[in-house]
């Protein structure tokens, strides 16, 4: 392609939504990790079985709001999108010369 030679690519037909960013994925983990560590903790102020079960409530909860907040993520989205395809330019190739 020479220098003041122009090529006009359409845009992309698709939008594309990235979703919102969120701390309760992380707080989920620490809580599974609570749950597994609860075991070991037997003897540090109470039982190792309460540490668990609280860990584990609030696993749940957390794993509640997460899926909630995916469900209204998705629908937040719009339905239907104008469907334009972009056609990419052809570039021809041709072999080394020897």
């Amino acid at each position: 392609m020479s220098v003041g030679e122009h090529r006009s690519v359409p845009e992309p037909g698709e939008q594309v939504y990235a979703p919102r960013s969120s701390w309760l994925p992380p707080f989920l983990a620490f809580a599974i990790a609570i749950v597994l560590c609860g075991v070991y903790a037997e003897g540090f102020m109470v039982r190792g079985w309460i540490y668990s079960l609280i860990a584990a409530a609030a696993a749940l909860l957390i794993f509640r709001a997460l899926v909630g907040q995916a469900g209204r993520d998705f629908y937040r989205l719009r339905r239907e999108q104008k469907v334009r395809g972009a056609v990419l330019p052809v570039e021809t190739l041709s072999p080394p010369k020897r």
